[in-house]
């Protein structure tokens, strides 16, 4: 799961010389929704349908080809994403620079989606992911640009708060798509990206979108997109130290995110039919918490002007909803667990962009390094299933679940250690 940010290469408007009137809460529904659509189309297919998708294809080697599929498919997002944000930034369109790029990434994410669904081999899951994650990222690119596009300053903080939680609803909105389609993983998967469609329609015929103009756009250079991609740690050792804390902590969340359709099925013995029920209650439930401790720990961590002790809490009871989650025996005692892990996600949240704006190297580049944090809200999707069958072979077999979920809750705590020796945040 990532969290939406302005992309590294995302021109404001101000810079490109216009003054930003204040937006109309005609724009702001659009553009929630949009973010909605995408994030339902986006997660809903790593949250429950593309594991199922693959335990019906290899069901002996499901965990390895899980990961392999999910791999691939965030190494094309962080390749991708910097590149079609500044392709989108230089788009001189008469439909304007993120039209396009809205348009063509939905239809493009879902036809991806669409080629996993016929897909009858793993090989054909991998490609389909990877045209769907270069699909949907083409799309998000220029959608979270649309932000310093058009919302001027004093109203960023409203709407951001608004879009912060998109993707814990869109997720909610797609497990329940997923639930109604149960017995057809094909419409699992193609009816959150209709949903998506749909809202990203609604935003493409509202949103004031101009082309960039060919006067002010300087030669386009392959090397400019790598330099934005790295902060050298050590010379700015608070920004390495909080990058290296989300990643952990979101690496032990992964290990929830990805792994919940297999210990449901395989662990607690219920139908690959049964599962996207339970994964939306699961999911209702983490999303309940999240959203409660999200909003009480943000006021609270303002009033106290402290951060580091909401995500050394946020990661304590992370870890341990993981514990339980690996150690259940009855569904009951999973959607305990999940409830816990949504209450330390939603502690981490309500805090951790102020902890980033503190630590980031030159206020000038914000958008460039946000877009390097973002890389470690994405990058434990694919380090997750890559690492966890060495935790789930432990003993015989390789359905070693409580180990699996005890290492992702230690990460989640090496997270909140790696917060510590931050100095620019209380």
């Amino acid at each position: 799961m990532t969290t939406p940010l302005i992309p590294p290469n995302a021109a404001s408007s101000v810079a490109l010389g216009r003054r930003l009137a204040p937006v109309g809460r005609r724009f702001i529904a659009a553009y929630v929704l949009g973010q909605l659509g995408l994030w339902t189309a986006l997660l809903t297919p790593v949250t429950v349908s593309i594991s199922l998708k693959v335990s019906q294809i290899a069901p002996d080697t499901k965990a390895d080809s899980l990961g392999l599929v999910l791999s691939v498919g965030a190494l094309l997002s962080m390749i991708s994403t910097p590149i079609w944000g500044n392709l989108s930034d230089r788009t001189t369109s008469r439909f304007g620079r993120r039209r396009p790029w809205l348009a063509a990434g939905i239809l493009v994410g879902t036809v991806g989606l669409a080629v996993i669904a016929a897909a009858s081999s793993i090989p054909w899951v991998v490609v389909g992911w990877g045209i769907a994650q270069m699909g949907f990222n083409a799309a998000q690119a220029a959608l979270n640009a649309i932000l310093p596009d058009n919302v001027p300053e004093e109203q960023r903080g409203r709407v951001s708060g608004l879009v912060g939680f998109t993707s814990k609803v869109g997720t909610l909105i797609g497990t329940g798509l997923a639930a109604l389609s149960a017995g057809s993983v094909g419409l699992m998967l193609l009816l959150p990206a209709v949903f998506g469609i749909a809202m990203i329609a609604v935003l493409v015929a509202t949103l004031p979108d101009r082309p960039a103009e060919r006067a002010r756009l300087a030669p386009f250079r392959l090397l400019d997109i790598a330099r934005s991609l790295w902060v050298n740690p050590f010379k700015h050792r608070d920004f390495g130290w909080a990058w290296a804390g989300r990643f952990l902590l979101f690496l032990g969340y992964s290990f929830f995110l990805t792994f919940q359709a297999y210990v449901i099925t395989d662990h607690l013995g219920y139908s690959d039919n049964e599962a996207p029920s339970l994964i939306f209650y699961a999911t209702l439930a983490a999303t309940a918490g999240g959203l409660t401790t999200a909003v009480a720990g943000g006021r609270l961590s303002d009033r106290l002007r402290r951060r580091k002790i909401f995500v050394l809490t946020a990661s304590v009871v992370m870890g341990l909803g993981l514990v339980v989650i690996g150690i259940s025996t009855a569904y009951a005692s999973f959607l305990v667990g999940a409830t816990v892990v949504g209450l330390g996600m939603g502690t981490f949240l309500a805090v951790d962009m102020a902890l980033v704006a503190r630590v980031l190297p030159n206020p000038d580049n914000a958008a460039k390094d946000l877009g390097i944090f973002q890389i470690a809200n994405s990058l434990p999707q694919s380090f997750a299933p890559l690492i966890a069958p060495l935790f789930l072979t432990i003993g015989s077999g390789n359905q070693n679940y409580p180990a699996a979920f005890l290492a992702g809750a230690v990460f989640a705590l090496l997270g909140a250690a790696a917060t510590v020796p931050i100095r620019a945040v209380r």
